[in-house]
């Protein structure tokens, strides 16, 4: 088969699984909208849409050729909306409390047997959410060692916690700093292999 062909059939392939996973889960995602933004429904199918495309790719021996400024507009949108998911979140909950006694709010969630989507959410999303920049991170500064990525991500991730609990729109916990650390990490180490899948344009 013809690559360009091939690559056209793995698109709809992956297109079309991600989209139908999508649907079938919506009720789960908009359990979500009674603690989060509604813009939550937008990063997850951004977030569901790549994996799903990265997954079929690499199963195919595709390749995904992007260009640098159209990575660039993806990850600045991404941003965006992380950025509403963690500041625009309904008035109604209360974000006075601080920890600062590391995996006590981890072990919390782990512990406790109530509302398990709110646990899972809280661990996996804090680690997930947070891959896509470890792995743009080498794919741009490819010089870039993990450490100095590590020091970088835990400053703006600080950052982002003092903000959330002078602005009342986030609790200051230090274990969605280790668990956000984390996800940029991992990304960090899973980028060569998905460089193997897609491949940047200089134009």
């Amino acid at each position: 088969m013809d690559f360009k062909k091939m690559n056209k059939k793995l698109l709809w392939i992956s297109l079309g699984i991600s989209q139908v996973l999508y649907v079938c889960l919506l009720p789960v995602w908009f359990r979500l909208l009674s603690y989060l933004h509604p813009a939550v429904l937008g990063v997850i199918w951004m977030c569901l849409t790549i994996f799903v495309l990265f997954v079929v790719y690499y199963a195919g021996k595709g390749i995904i050729q992007i260009s640098k400024i159209l990575l660039k507009i993806t990850i600045t949108v991404y941003t965006v909306g992380l950025l509403i998911l963690l500041f625009f979140r309904p008035a109604s909950q209360d974000y006075s409390q601080i920890n600062y006694i590391p995996f006590k709010t981890i072990g919390g969630f782990l512990l406790d047997e109530g509302n398990f989507l709110v646990a899972f959410y809280n661990l996996t999303a804090n680690i997930l959410l947070f891959v896509p920049f470890g792995v743009v991170a080498l794919m741009f500064f490819r010089g870039l060692s993990r450490w100095n990525l590590i020091l970088i991500s835990a400053a703006c991730i600080t950052l982002i916690e003092i903000l959330q609990h002078f602005t009342k729109r986030g609790s200051m916990d230090i274990d969605d700093l280790i668990l956000n650390v984390l996800g940029v990490w991992i990304g960090y180490l899973i980028s060569p292999v998905i460089q193997n899948v897609v491949k940047l344009r200089v134009r």
